[in-house]
């Protein structure tokens, strides 16, 4: 019953557990700082693209009435 084998083998399974547990914690941070990034891109290219729908179309008025007034037909 009081097996040194058996004893090292229980602390040596805790500490393979801990071990485990502390390489996962940490490359689930990576990955949450991997994802927090992607999100901060996103929300960025999100952004870019409503201000290109709210004034892009004046920026196309602006373009097809220098363009025609480039062309002579106004």
């Amino acid at each position: 019953m009081n097996d040194p084998d058996n004893i090292h083998g229980t602390e040596q399974d805790i500490i393979e557990k801990k071990v485990r547990l502390a390489v996962a914690t940490n490359a689930l941070r990576k990955i949450g700082v991997i994802v927090a990034e992607e999100q901060r891109v996103d929300e960025h290219k999100a952004k870019v693209l409503r201000w290109f729908f709210r004034f892009g179309w004046i920026i196309l008025i602006v373009g097809v009435l220098l363009l025609t007034k480039v062309l002579g037909f106004v």
